[in-house]
């Protein structure tokens, strides 16, 4: 009999991967990574990645598997996350999904568009015009050929303007005609789905704490070391939480005090984003408020155990 699939999600620093270790322990479960950044194996401090300790109590997949100079879309993670959910099923253990990228968690239960392939032309045209006119100009020329996308990305979210013109100029169809072309979903089995939900104050300062303690471990360094490779600006994981400000820093553009309270401030502006969208996004998931993650952890296990160990 498939065993049921746990998936537990919610924001930056709430504690997700702990309760998805003691969740691991209890049903001999196998945690599959489902944060965009932990795929990279460049930061495993300044994302919070799981440590030896972790590792050691439980099986884990798709932490550190792949490099800076690489890009994981959601369609490769969901290639990788595929091929560790059949590692799951033949170990006979229970697949446990843990991490705060909703995209993820969206294309686990929906499937994701068949996009066709964009030529390297295309794109390389697209960043060449971004780049000549600006963001702002860019977005508001993109909204006459797709204005769902434009409406939905802000001007400063380059990546995805260029992607959506690229799809558009390439097929002549629109990015999110595409999106409206459903996929086959990955899980089909029985699930249970955690989302995680502190109270914003609390989270906050959480955020605040965890990025010190970052800083005290090494994250500074950590950051030198992938500056030094002088990789291409755009690549996924030069966006990871942190790494600008502390790579103006070290360039001397910014003392390192404004660098770690504006990383700061850009991982609670994340938390929030991450919040609405788990919010709204997976209204059908079992909600846990983590502020008081101790009292409520012995409720959580005995929902588990009701909806999961009697029926695995």
């Amino acid at each position: 009999m498939e065993r049921t699939a746990i998936l537990i999600a919610g924001p930056t620093a709430t504690g997700k991967s702990a309760l998805g270790l003691d969740v691991a322990e209890e049903v001999d479960g196998l945690i599959i990574n489902t944060d965009s950044m932990q795929v990279y194996r460049d930061l495993p401090i300044l994302t919070a990645r799981p440590g030896a300790a972790a590792l050691a109590r439980a099986p884990h997949r798709l932490y550190g598997v792949l490099g800076a100079q690489e890009k994981c879309s959601v369609g490769r993670w969901l290639e990788l996350a595929a091929q560790a959910l059949k590692q799951a099923r033949v170990l006979g253990k229970t697949p446990i999904f843990v991490g705060g990228t909703g995209l993820y968690f969206k294309a686990l239960e929906e499937g994701l568009s068949p996009l066709p392939p964009v030529p390297d032309e295309i794109q390389a045209r697209a960043a060449a015009l971004f780049a000549e006119i600006g963001g702002e100009a860019f977005r508001a020329a993109l909204a006459a050929r797709d204005p769902d996308a434009a409406a939905r990305l802000p001007s400063g979210d380059r990546q995805r303007l260029i992607r959506a013109w690229s799809v558009g100029e390439a097929t002549g169809r629109s990015l999110s005609d595409w999106h409206q072309i459903k996929g086959k979903p990955l899980l089909t089995g029985p699930r249970l789905g955690l989302v995680l939900e502190p109270d914003r104050a609390w989270l906050y300062e959480r955020c605040n704490a965890r990025f010190d303690a970052m800083m005290a471990a090494g994250a500074l360094a950590e950051v030198e070391a992938l500056a030094a490779r002088r990789l291409a600006p755009d690549l996924p994981a030069l966006r990871a939480l942190g790494v600008r400000p502390l790579m103006r820093s070290l360039a001397g553009d910014l003392p390192l005090e404004e660098a770690v309270s504006h990383a700061k401030t850009l991982t609670r502006r994340y938390a929030k984003r991450q919040m609405t969208w788990f919010g709204n996004q997976i209204m059908s998931w079992k909600r846990i408020n983590t502020q008081d993650m101790e009292s409520v952890r012995g409720k959580i296990f005995s929902f588990i155990r009701e909806n999961i160990l009697t029926g695995r």
